[in-house]
């Protein structure tokens, strides 16, 4: 059973930075890409960034320039670096893993970041 576990969210001031990991188990970690999705009080999740499996990257238009995602295959982990976060970048953030050959996919429990002053 595949199982995601998050970490590094927080409390931060505007312009701060924070980095959330992700660490899969339970399956092999290269067959799969991995997201970073965001839902904030009152609206939908959306996509923040997507890390395929060859290590490759997608950004909402709202991070570009800011966050920057990554991935430890050593470690089965992927990252999400947040930069000059704003209060707008607020929300529980998820990690998602795609199995890109069964398309079945897997979520994390959320991590709260929270951008204030």
């Amino acid at each position: 059973q595949v199982e995601l576990v998050e970490s590094g969210g927080g409390l931060v001031q505007p312009g701060g930075s924070l980095r959330l990991s992700c660490t899969l188990s339970g399956d092999i970690f290269s067959i799969y890409a991995m997201g970073w999705y965001r839902q904030a009080p009152g609206k939908q999740r959306e996509s923040v960034a997507i890390i395929n499996a060859g290590g490759g990257t997608n950004y909402a238009d709202s991070v570009k320039g800011r966050f920057t995602g990554s991935r430890d295959h050593a470690k089965s982990t992927v990252y999400l670096q947040m930069n000059s976060l704003k209060p707008e970048d607020t929300a529980v953030y998820y990690c998602n893993a795609l199995n890109v050959r069964s398309r079945v996919d897997f979520w994390g429990q959320g991590t709260q970041v929270t951008v204030s002053s």
